[in-house]
């Protein structure tokens, strides 16, 4: 792959990771190609400057924080089901329409009900924040490194902000910073230089 190509790949990568939460039911397919697309970028990035910390680190944020999003889901279902469950609906009447109507509402503000499947819930969230941090911290590294070896310092700055933005993700705010850090990132992948510039030719002195 060349340096051109990787640098496309990359721009047009996180242009569609940007738009994607515009365009409400192809967000998700649109943000999966896009990040697909920087990830193979990176890999041609990281082959053409001969530094695999550019990918490596990459992916390993990306596996971080799909194993943190696949735990958190898995913890939030097993919640919902215990709850249903000592709402006393079966799991084997889950499709009579009527099971619904047995349940005791009293029951859903009772705080001993309630209570542990809450703690179940914020326990997952708050190891989805690890997970993201992680995650965030392989990926500055990736970045830290492919500033570096092009000598875009946006890639750095991109790196920053997205480290900041995860751990602000508790508050919110941190959310605003991703996406802010999604268009630094278009910016930065077509600062790229393909060719290396040429000094000027000499202009020959006469002799008299």
């Amino acid at each position: 792959m060349t340096l051109e190509t990787s640098k496309t790949l990359g721009g047009v990568g996180a242009l569609l990771m940007v738009i994607g939460p515009f365009l409400g039911a192809y967000s998700g397919v649109l943000g999966l190609i896009g990040l697909i697309l920087v990830l193979i970028a990176l890999k041609g990035l990281s082959d053409h400057y001969n530094e695999a910390g550019i990918f490596n680190n990459a992916l390993y944020g990306f596996i971080m924080a799909i194993i943190g999003g696949v735990v958190c889901v898995a913890v939030i279902v097993v919640a919902a089901v215990g709850l249903l469950i000592d709402l006393g609906i079966e799991v084997a009447t889950w499709g009579d329409p009527t099971a619904f109507q047995n349940i005791n509402w009293e029951n859903l503000v009772t705080l001993d009900i309630l209570w542990p499947h809450i703690a179940t819930i914020v326990g997952s969230l708050v190891v989805l924040f690890a997970f993201v941090v992680v995650a965030s911290i392989f990926l500055r590294r990736s970045l830290t490194t492919l500033s570096a070896k092009t000598g875009v310092n946006m890639f750095g700055t991109v790196g920053l902000l997205t480290l900041i933005g995860a751990v602000l993700t508790i508050i919110g705010v941190g959310f605003i910073l991703l996406w802010v850090a999604l268009i630094l990132l278009v910016v930065a992948f077509f600062r790229i230089k393909t060719q290396s510039a040429e000094p000027p030719a000499s202009t020959p002195t006469s002799t008299t």
